[in-house]
This record gives structure tokens, sequence and C-alpha cells, in this order.
């Protein structure tokens, strides 16, 4: 698989087989992730790979805070601006009716934040997930470095023939996953990254994008 294939191919899956990730892939793309771009050499990332039945612990209580309706721990950054304007927002509802439709919960559904956190607690029915966790001292730009490493990741699991989503949801338990992890309190949790095979049968979503010409200018091309 070439490199625009891996891009191409590439989608948040919400729906895992319970097949486990070979080690022997998981340390071969882990491996080659560390080529990943990092301003001054820093590779500010921490990452706990976890599974089997440490991964299976902890879909236990985060699920069951979930349901209980546990708003979760206090944010340590927030996932979206506090005021979003077009068409930031327009792109944001479109997304997440394609989202609601796949999972089959409807938009107006009184129980729809409880259901979405269960299934997002149970990382999908993925068998591996990846929580990468920076240093708190560390500013903006080694932020945008952990995002550069966290796509390499996913576009090399792409290359091996693997399905990954990510979840920032993951922060809302972060002492929950930071507990069975042992992250210390110096790190802060940027998201998790559940991995595996997509579920057979599942129905497929890709979600749509903005035309290119909407995000990019050509200067002096």
């Amino acid at each position: 698989m070439d490199v625009y294939e891996a891009v191409e191919g590439r989608r948040a899956v919400r729906a895992f087989s319970d097949e486990p990730v070979s080690p022997e892939v998981l340390e071969r793309v882990l491996t080659a992730a560390t080529r990943a771009p990092s301003s001054g050499n820093l590779q500010p990332w921490h990452v706990y790979a976890v599974a089997g039945e440490p991964l299976a612990e902890l879909k236990r209580r985060a699920t069951a805070r979930a349901l209980a309706g546990d708003p979760g721990d206090e944010r340590e950054y927030p996932m979206y601006p506090a005021e979003l304007a077009s068409p930031y927002t327009d792109r944001f509802a479109a997304a997440a009716a394609q989202r609601y439709e796949a999972l089959g919960i409807e938009r107006d559904d009184p129980g729809r934040p409880m259901k979405i956190a269960a299934l997002n607690s149970q990382a999908f029915g993925a068998p591996l997930v990846l929580f990468c966790y920076l240093d708190r001292t560390m500013g903006p730009g080694q932020w945008a470095d952990a995002g550069m490493y966290v796509q390499t990741v996913m576009l090399l699991l792409r290359a091996e023939g693997l399905h990954s989503c990510p979840q920032v949801m993951w922060t809302m338990y972060r002492k929950t996953v930071s507990q069975l992890v042992g992250a210390d309190d110096g790190l802060v949790l940027l998201c998790g990254v559940s991995v595996g095979l997509e579920k057979e049968g599942a129905p497929p979503l890709r979600t749509g994008r903005a035309d290119m010409t909407e995000t990019v200018n050509f200067i002096g091309i």
C-alpha cells in the first residue's frame, strides 16, 4: 500500500473485530513512527499500548462511569474553541449527523449522550488502544508534533491492513486511564487511538471533507 492509498483508506472506524493485533505488527508500526516530524527532535510523545485483560478492565471502569451518567473528569484542554462560526460549525454538524446515523442513534434521542459515551468507552470493540500523553511542560509546538506522530501511526496501521479511531473522549476519563496505565501527574492525556480490524458487516462511515479549494490558497503557482 503506497502513501496515497493509506491516506485515502484511513478513516475513523467505529466497529472493530475482537481479533488481536499482532505484537510484531504493532512494534513495527511504532518503531517506524519514531520518524514522525519533531521540532528540535524533542519527540514529546509518551505512548501506552493497552490490550488484553488490562484493556478489558479499563473498558469496564470507563463504561460504568458512562452508564452512571458521570460527566467525566475536568478537562485539561478544550476539545473545540468556545465559539465556532461557519464554515466550522457547518462541517461539525454534517459530520455529527453522519456519525449518529451510522451508529443507529437518533439525533433527538434523549439518551444519546449516554449511548455515545458508552460506545466510546468500549473503544468500539477494539482489541488495542494506544494512549498518547505529553509532558505538561510542553507547548503548542510539541502538541502539533504529537498530532503528526498520531497521524503517522494511523497511516502506518493502514499500511498493515489495520484501522484506527482517534478518541479525545478518553480525556473525559483521564483519571481512570492514568490509574490503569500508571501515567504520572506530570503527563497530560492527548487522546486514545483504538486499533484493530474492522468488524465484518459493519456499515462503513466516511465523513465528507471540504473541497481543497476551500482550505488552500495558491500564491505564485
